[in-house]
């Protein structure tokens, strides 16, 4: 994994992940699609969708744990406040060797840049919620995040994939 690249690589899929429209609906189809692609990957993961700061959709897959639900909220709150994908901010942060707590004295309690929180953004108008995946290897809940919106907003994934 080269950070430089993969930097590059999510910058491009937070410019290009972008709804025409975005509403309660469109949060119950995305959560709902989260949930089948863990399934597919044999995964137990914690799934949480929010606009406005206000939670429309949650669902805890049978394996998880509470652990799991606290690191989504953690990983959300750091993309709730940075709008950035947490991925991106780990890794931003990783390749200046600092930290959330040390950068922003943001408590590790409640914050959390590991990868699996994205932006929902919508076009002309920007971050109006967050979607969050927990339970795999932060790479691969980033990864599954990716899918779902690459799906739903009709960007080829191949064109945005990390490798």
């Amino acid at each position: 994994m080269d950070i430089n690249q993969d930097l590059a690589t999510i910058a491009l899929q937070e410019a290009r992940l972008r709804f025409k429209a975005f509403d309660e609906e469109t949060a119950w189809v995305l959560g709902s699609l989260l949930r089948t692609y863990a399934k597919a990957r044999a995964a137990a993961v914690v799934i949480e969708v929010r606009l406005a700061r206000e939670t429309v959709f949650f669902h805890a897959m049978p394996g998880t744990a509470a652990a799991n639900a606290d690191w989504a909220r953690r990983k959300r709150n750091t993309v709730e406040l940075v709008n950035r994908s947490s991925y991106a901010t780990g890794l931003a942060l990783q390749k200046d060797g600092n930290s959330l707590e040390a950068k922003m004295g943001l408590p590790p309690r409640d914050y959390a840049s590991h990868g699996g929180s994205f932006p929902i953004a919508v076009e002309g108008v920007g971050c109006i919620g967050v979607v969050t995946v927990s339970g795999l290897p932060q790479r691969e809940d980033h990864k599954l995040v990716v899918q779902a919106l690459a799906e739903l907003t009709g960007v080829p994934l191949l064109e945005i994939a990390l490798d």
